[in-house]
């Protein structure tokens, strides 16, 4: 395999969009070790890790699959060029591709479950949310009603990069669950919900010519700015909750750190009403969800 063609794949890896998948984890395993620290694993947090990249390789892959079966994806669009539309990767390629990913998101998660599980209901439980996460991937852009085109693609994020990544991850460390950790659950997913509305507000007019009908192309250019800014603001504010609630420290509020970097985000997003300049916004928005998260965790963590 060439150099230009291994390029091809990590570009359809989508490397910008991987500090998601580490977000939601480092979230997660800081909230357990802040709980229980004695019943921490880094093994469990690596195995967390490595399934949450291969999740979101998965969901790339699906995504210009999907997209290049379905005639979406075309030379017009604003975002950059995959390898698919470049002709550097054939369809068929990519398929196999997404197989292969797709089987090694299922060898990783088969042994963090294995590793982290106490009985069988835990068995069981995780066992079905992996599957129904390669699910979930997969069938974003992929089959006859993908419910990327049907505008329930921010739910999904929601869920699983907000909800099951950090509760998840949260629960396979100290098995237990705390109502209170729901609030960052629910800020990391709605910053990783952000991430997507700018990918989806950059594509808006691609999409709508080619009846991909993501919530952006529903609500319109205007109001999907408006819910970019409620995304960013309703993350802050479960974060800021849960410190509320629970913080003893200064150090758990040094989050907050992050709050210029997203004002300078969101008044940018919102003023800005050419797609063409959302392009640079997606890798901006993704690092600082990673950011926020980070320094969250770092909080938790200082004694």
């Amino acid at each position: 395999m060439t150099n230009h063609k291994l390029n091809m794949w990590w570009e359809t890896a989508r490397p910008k969009t991987l500090p998601l998948a580490l977000a939601s984890i480092f979230t997660g395993s800081a909230l357990a070790y802040h709980t229980a620290p004695d019943k921490f694993h880094l093994s469990i947090m690596l195995l967390c890790l490595l399934t949450t990249i291969l999740l979101q390789i998965l969901s790339n892959f699906a995504n210009d699959y999907g997209d290049h079966q379905k005639g979406s994806d075309t030379q017009e669009r604003i975002g950059p060029l995959r390898g698919i539309q470049k002709g550097a990767i054939s369809a068929i390629e990519l398929k196999y591709g997404l197989i292969a990913v797709a089987l090694a998101s299922l060898i990783s998660g088969g042994w963090l479950i294995a590793v982290a599980y106490q009985n069988l209901s835990d068995l069981i439980a995780f066992a079905g949310l992996g599957v129904l996460a390669i699910i979930a991937a997969i069938t974003y852009t992929v089959g006859d009603k993908p419910y990327g085109y049907m505008g329930l693609g921010d739910i999904s994020v929601l869920l699983f990069f907000g909800l099951l990544g950090v509760c998840g991850t949260y629960y396979l460390q100290i098995h237990q669950i705390n109502p209170l950790i729901l609030f960052p659950a629910i800020g990391s997913g709605l910053l990783a919900t952000a991430v997507l509305n700018i990918n989806n507000l950059r594509d808006i007019e691609q999409d709508a010519k080619a009846g991909k009908y993501t919530l952006a192309v529903r609500l319109g250019a205007y109001k999907a700015r408006q819910y970019h800014i409620a995304l960013l603001s309703a993350a802050m504010l479960c974060y800021g909750l849960f410190s509320l609630f629970t913080a003893n420290h200064w150090s758990h509020w040094l989050y907050w750190l992050a709050l210029p970097l997203l004002v300078k985000h969101g008044t940018f997003v919102y003023r800005s009403l050419a797609p063409e300049s959302l392009r640079p916004m997606l890798a901006q928005m993704s690092m600082i969800s990673l950011i926020i998260n980070i320094l969250f965790s770092l909080g938790l963590l200082i004694r």
